[in-house]
């Protein structure tokens, strides 16, 4: 059964600052708990004192490649969360940052398909409404910085990163504003166009990957 998203100009301010500004994605859930279930590792800032104190330190390792301070929180041996209980979470009012800021949506909004198969039936239920121009060219922006992203290998720092959907769905939406007409029209040029885009692709996976 499809369920209604709402204007795609509103999720799209909303999600982008939940990228910037570690606002929490407000997503109608319902019963759904795919993301939970299915063999993710998520990474925990050095400043989740609660979340750190509530997750079983069996399940915690150092993670490497990112900055001291970082861990990773492994899956159980169902794929699950560790603190998946009972189809819930445990502790949802001290969940990391990450899965408070998780939202499938962005799967659907940008095209990307998602590389888990549980939740990508559910991202093919996700309708956004495109009844404004804003809505349909904000949508456009986003599809065309991932187009760009995908035939930029030097955008990203490795193949592997071109590799994590929810890395290139993530960029689309954070570096959109890049690849709207009044930016393009800015630019003046073809070059300083492409010159800018690659920019800020690049900066936002460095804001918000760190890999840069």
């Amino acid at each position: 059964m499809p369920l209604p998203t709402g204007d795609f100009s509103a999720w799209l301010g909303a999600t982008c600052a939940t990228l910037w500004h570690d606002v929490p994605a407000e997503v109608p859930c319902g019963s759904c708990n795919a993301c939970c279930r299915t063999h993710h590792q998520l990474h925990l800032r050095p400043g989740e004192k609660a979340a750190r104190k509530r997750l079983p330190r069996e399940h915690l390792s150092v993670a490497r490649g990112l900055p001291p301070g970082y861990l990773v929180l492994g899956y159980d041996e169902r794929g699950a969360c560790p603190v998946l209980l009972d189809d819930r979470c445990s502790i949802y009012e001290d969940r990391p940052l990450v899965c408070r800021t998780y939202d499938c949506r962005i799967y659907a909004a940008t095209g990307v398909a998602a590389d888990r198969d549980e939740i990508a039936r559910q991202v093919r239920r996700w309708r956004f409404s495109y009844e404004t121009a804003q809505d349909r060219e904000l949508r456009e922006a986003v599809l065309a910085a991932v187009r760009f992203i995908r035939e930029h290998p030097g955008c990203l720092p490795s193949r592997a990163a071109y590799e994590q959907p929810i890395r290139v769905a993530t960029l689309g939406v954070a570096a959109h504003e890049a690849f709207r007409e009044g930016a393009r029209a800015a630019a003046r040029s073809p070059a300083r166009t492409e010159h800018l885009r690659f920019f800020a692709i690049a900066n936002a996976n460095e804001e918000l990957f760190g890999d840069g």
